[in-house]
């Protein structure tokens, strides 16, 4: 279909192909580059201090004072005693163990400090690289979401046109057969096949508006969605309040669409699951934004259950509509019904 193609850190360069059917659209990194970023990882937390007399500065101001007591407290003694060479010799013994003791401090001491400030450094490295990535999945995400209605709409224009236009030419070549042939069983069977292609041209209107709403693109989205729900909620015997502003008749093509398919992804998960009686949409405009609220009285949901997460639906209903500059937001509750509130900035005027 496309490609895909990137540098990650290191001047490494990424291609990832981008195959809808097989659903292959990954990004490949070098094993290589990752081994040598693993090396260089394992090389920093080697510590790189001085392991001479110099890391002595690095002891904390309580380790010297105790030392400094203790070697008083040896020279205090040695000198009270009667100055044998044995204290004298002892003495000496004392102060040099202490000095390797405190050697043997500031050399640990300089090793976690080191240690402290190579995970800062690698945290501040996974933040930045966690927030690249990120929003290149973001972006992968917007661009196989615009491709995806691209491919609908393209393909909902070739059934209108070819295959609309095969199945009326087979339809009139079926009324010209059915003014000549009257006799029986000619005429019955006739009459059948014109069934099946009424049939047929009654599925293929349905799945050119699944794929494409026409009245999206010829009357816009207030139009579009009150048939839509309307008709949804006919089918799944549900009652339904649609409350539409004047305002919202002027919503451009790239927001229209993608506030469709949310309030079509929401109401097909409020017949799924909600079980509810009722349903009321309002779509309202003012000169800063557009608010559009689906609400239904079904048995909600519990949004602070920690068994409670985000669906591959509803994920795709918020992305919708981020990538807008909007906010998606459900307030819900056991019991209470279901809310969801879409409101996307209005374009400027150029």
């Amino acid at each position: 279909m496309g490609k895909l193609q990137g540098t990650v850190d290191g001047g490494v360069d990424v291609t990832a192909g981008v195959n809808a059917p097989a659903a292959r659209g990954v990004t490949r990194v070098s094993s290589n580059w990752m081994m040598h970023r693993m090396e260089n990882k394992k090389m920093e937390l080697t510590p790189q201090t001085d392991a001479g007399w110099g890391t002595l500065r690095l002891l904390p101001s309580p380790v010297w004072a105790a030392l400094l007591i203790v070697l008083l407290a040896m020279l205090g003694v040695s000198a009270i005693a009667d100055r044998s060479g044995r204290l004298i010799a002892m003495a000496v013994v004392s102060v040099l163990l202490l000095a390797v003791v405190a050697r043997l401090f500031a050399a640990e001491a300089a090793r976690q400090r080191h240690l402290r400030a190579v995970a800062e450094r690698q945290a501040g490295e996974f933040e930045r690289l966690i927030e690249v990535r990120t929003r290149e999945l973001s972006e992968l995400s917007t661009h196989l979401q615009e491709f995806a209605e691209k491919e609908k709409s393209e393909l909902a224009r070739r059934l209108h046109d070819e295959l609309g236009g095969l199945l009326t030419a087979a339809k009139m070549d079926l009324s010209w057969l059915q003014s000549r042939l009257t006799d029986s069983p000619y005429g019955e069977r006739l009459g059948q096949l014109g069934a099946v292609l009424d049939e047929a041209m009654n599925l293929k209107r349905r799945v050119v508006e699944e794929l494409r709403p026409s009245l999206l693109d010829h009357f816009g989205l207030p139009t579009a969605l009150r048939a839509h729900v309307e008709c949804v909620c006919s089918k799944a015997g549900l009652r339904c309040d649609v409350t539409m502003s004047e305002g919202a008749e002027s919503i451009p093509k790239k927001p229209a669409i993608a506030l469709f398919r949310v309030i079509q992804e929401g109401l097909a998960n409020v017949v799924r699951h909600a079980h509810a009686g009722q349903v009321r949409l309002a779509l309202t405009a003012d000169a800063q934004r557009y608010l559009l609220l689906l609400t239904d009285d079904g048995c909600g949901m519990k949004m602070n259950d920690s068994k409670f997460r985000w669906s591959h639906g509803l994920a795709g209903m918020r992305h919708r509509v981020e990538a807008l500059g909007g906010q998606f937001t459900i307030e819900s509750g056991p019991a209470e019904g279901t809310t969801l509130r879409v409101e996307i900035p209005r374009p400027q005027a150029q």
